[in-house]
């Protein structure tokens, strides 16, 4: 006996009749039932997934929301790096390690060398008349560009400069190169240099074309500085060494709320 076969539909068929659901297990799957073992809500709320659950950032992109865990693993290895360099040398030279002598010793080769004109132009870069202006200038300009907490950041980490500074050098009380008088460690003008180049760099990368050039700038003027003082005799080297280690902390703390701050009042900007 021949078997009429059963008609299947397609896409562009349209029959009498619509295909009925069947009541079984299928039904119970589908978007909006109800039921035990429904995957799907129908009251509108999302599925109990990971794709579902998942909340976007500011910019409608699945993530994390700032800080970002590598870079916060970052922040923390180079401050501790910074804060354990500094201790070392604090330390040797409080207790005239073996380190303060070979420091002694390398700072009496190098006294006197150098273009005396040009050595005494570099150590004069650390001066409060030369490093406060150009920090000020800078902080002004981002206050105008309607910055206000990496500006207050700035100001703020400069003022702890003699806060931090003074109580070493008083506590230390390191002879200098030239003279038997106390307090050169840690240098004043090597901190002056590295925050006040170091913060004025951070405030203004953001408005120049080429960001790079600001923070280059801003070492190659505090190494100049450092060079300075010690090729004049002002200082030892691990007094600047030691200073610039102190400063690198502030300077990366302000890296970071800065970076914060900037990013905070981009979300905070409708986007057209």
């Amino acid at each position: 006996m021949r078997e009429t076969p059963r008609p299947q539909g397609t896409a562009g068929d349209a029959g009498p009749e619509l295909p009925q659901r069947r009541p079984g297990c299928a039904f119970a799957h589908t978007t909006g039932a109800s039921g035990s073992g429904t995957p799907h809500r129908s009251d509108g709320r999302p599925p109990h997934t990971p794709r579902g659950a998942r909340h976007t950032g500011p910019t409608v992109r699945p993530g994390t929301t700032p800080p970002v865990p590598g870079r916060t693993a970052l922040f923390l290895s180079v401050v501790s790096g910074l804060s354990a360099l500094f201790a070392l040398t604090t330390w040797q030279i409080a207790a005239d390690g073996p380190l303060r002598r070979l420091d002694e010793r390398a700072g009496r080769a190098l006294v006197g060398h150098g273009p005396e004109r040009l050595t005494e132009l570099l150590a004069d870069l650390g001066n409060m008349q030369v490093a406060l202006p150009v920090l000020g200038c800078a902080i002004l300009w981002t206050l105008v560009r309607g910055e206000r907490r990496a500006p207050l950041a700035a100001a703020l980490a400069m003022a702890a400069v003699p806060l931090l500074v003074v109580p070493l050098k008083d506590w230390i009380a390191r002879p200098g190169p030239l003279t038997d008088a106390t307090g050169y460690y840690p240098s004043g003008h090597a901190a002056t240099a590295a925050v006040a180049y170091g913060a004025a760099a951070l405030l203004l990368a953001p408005y120049v074309r080429y960001a790079w050039m600001m923070p280059v700038a801003a070492v190659l003027m505090t190494v100049a500085t450092g060079i300075g003082l010690v090729l004049r005799g002002y200082h030892w080297p691990l007094d600047v060494a030691g200073s610039w280690w102190l400063c690198g902390v502030l300077l990366v703390a302000l890296w970071v709320l800065s970076r914060r701050s900037r990013r905070r009042s981009s979300w905070r900007t409708p986007s057209c």
